[in-house]
């Protein structure tokens, strides 16, 4: 696996997590890099997204002011600072590049997909 997404785990509401995008072979330092979700019986969706030198952002409305979308380029990294979490931000939380600098918030626009890692949110 190259593409791996990280710091998942089981939180109380209200509380924060942060996840990590690592890619172990390759640098994405050009590439737009979104984060995604899925919950259980429902289709994967957009969170947020970052262009290439971390100067653009877009968040999905729900999560918008409570989630930070960040990048490293140093090490590679992309984060995303989750706060105030809520029981339904419970969901399998996936990194994806993009081809483009500035990829929005389309999963076409995502050509690379990594593992996801599991966030859930108890009331």
């Amino acid at each position: 696996v190259q593409l791996q997404a990280f710091g998942g785990g089981l939180v109380q509401a209200g509380d924060s997590l942060r996840l990590s995008c690592v890619d172990s072979r390759r640098t994405f330092s050009n590439n737009g890099v979104g984060w995604f979700r899925q919950a259980p019986g429902k289709e994967r969706e957009f969170v947020a997204s970052i262009n290439w030198n971390g100067g653009s952002t877009y968040y999905q409305n729900n999560v918008q002011g409570r989630f930070t979308i960040s990048r490293d380029n140093g090490k590679n990294t992309v984060y995303l600072q989750m706060n105030s979490l809520k029981p339904e931000d419970t969901a399998v939380y996936y990194c994806a590049v993009s081809r483009f600098s500035y990829p929005g918030r389309r999963l076409t626009n995502y050509h690379y997909w990594g593992q996801g890692t599991l966030v859930t949110v108890s009331s």
